[in-house]
C-alpha cells in the first residue's frame, strides 16, 4: 500500500495531472507516426523538421503570439522546402534535409539572439511538461486528435506510400500529397510535443517507439500496437522519474524511450 501511495502521490497536484494527460497524448500522437517514420526511413527528416520550427517559435515568442502558430507555420514551410528541393533539383534527399535543418536552426538562433524573447529557450529546446497549463493541454489534445484522425482515415493510402511510393503513384493515388501531408503531420506533432520533450528530443518519440516495435512485430498491426505502448509508457514513466528525481522531464522521457529500444534489442539477440 505504501508503494502505491508513493506512486500516486504526485497525482494529488493539479500540475501533475495536467502533465500526465499531456504526456499520454503526446506519446500516442508521436508513436502513431513513429511507425511510418521508421518504415519510410524518415528519421533524419523528423530531426530536420523538429529543428526547423525554431525560427517560428522564436518569432512568436518575441511578438507575444501563440508558439503553436509560429512553430506550425515554420514546420510546414520547412517540409515544403525540403520536398521542393528534392523534387526540383538534383540534390539528394539527405542533402536537402541537412541544408534545411542547419539553415532553419541557425536562423532561429539568430532571431533569439537579436530579439531576445522572454520565453525560456531551454524549455523550447528540451521541454518542461511539469509546467504545462490547461491551455497547453487543450492545444496538444487538439493537435493529437487531428493527427491520429487523419492517419486513421487515410491509413490505406499512407501504408501504400510508406512501402512503395512509385506503386502509389501508378495506381492513381496522390503520392506527393500524401508525402507532404505526412511531413506536415510530423510538424504538428513536434508542436504538440513542445512542452513535453522540446524540439530537440522529440525525435526520440518519433523514432524509438517504431524502431522498438519493428524488432518484435510480425505485421503492421502489431507494429502499431507495440509502438503505441512504448510511446505512452515512455512518456508516463519518464514524467514520474523527472518528478521524483527533480530532473529534466524531456530528458527522462527521451531516455526512457531509448532504454526501452536497447533493452528490446538486447533481449531479442539472446
Amino acid at each position: 500500500m505504501a508503494l502505491i501511495e508513493t506512486l500516486l502521490e504526485p497525482l494529488s497536484y493539479e500540475f501533475m495531472r495536467l502533465s500526465l494527460i499531456t504526456a499520454v497524448v503526446v506519446g500516442l500522437t508521436a508513436s502513431t507516426l513513429s511507425v511510418f517514420v521508421v518504415l519510410r526511413g524518415w528519421s533524419l527528416l523528423g530531426d530536420a523538421i523538429s529543428h526547423s520550427v525554431l525560427p517560428g517559435l522564436a518569432l512568436s515568442a518575441a511578438f507575444n503570439l501563440p508558439l503553436t502558430v509560429g512553430g506550425a507555420v515554420a514546420g510546414v514551410v520547412a517540409s515544403v522546402l525540403i520536398g521542393f528541393v528534392e523534387s526540383r533539383t538534383r540534390v539528394r534527399n539527405d542533402t536537402a534535409i541537412g541544408i534545411v535543418l542547419t539553415g532553419a536552426f541557425a536562423l532561429g538562433l539568430v532571431i533569439i539572439s537579436r530579439l531576445r524573447p522572454t520565453v525560456d529557450v531551454f524549455h523550447i529546446l528540451f521541454g518542461n511538461v511539469l509546467g504545462v497549463s490547461a491551455e497547453d493541454l487543450v492545444i496538444t489534445t487538439a493537435i493529437g486528435f487531428l493527427v491520429i484522425l487523419l492517419v486513421s482515415l487515410f491509413m490505406k493510402e499512407i501504408v501504400s506510400f510508406t512501402f512503395d511510393p512509385m506503386f502509389t503513384h501508378v495506381v492513381g493515388l496522390p503520392s506527393a500529397l500524401i508525402q507532404y501531408s505526412l511531413m506536415i503531420m510530423m510538424s504538428l506533432t513536434v508542436i504538440a510535443a513542445l512542452q513535453t520533450v522540446g524540439i530537440i528530443l522529440v525525435i526520440s518519440l518519433l523514432v524509438a517507439p517504431g524502431a522498438t516495435a519493428q524488432i518484435y512485430a510480425r505485421n503492421l498491426g502489431q507494429m502499431i500496437a507495440i509502438s503505441l505502448a512504448v510511446g505512452v509508457f515512455s512518456s508516463v514513466a519518464g514524467l514520474f522519474v523527472s518528478y521524483y528525481f527533480a530532473v529534466s522531464s524531456g530528458g527522462t522521457i527521451a531516455l526512457t524511450a531509448t532504454l526501452i529500444f536497447f533493452t528490446a534489442l538486447a533481449l531479442k539477440r539472446r
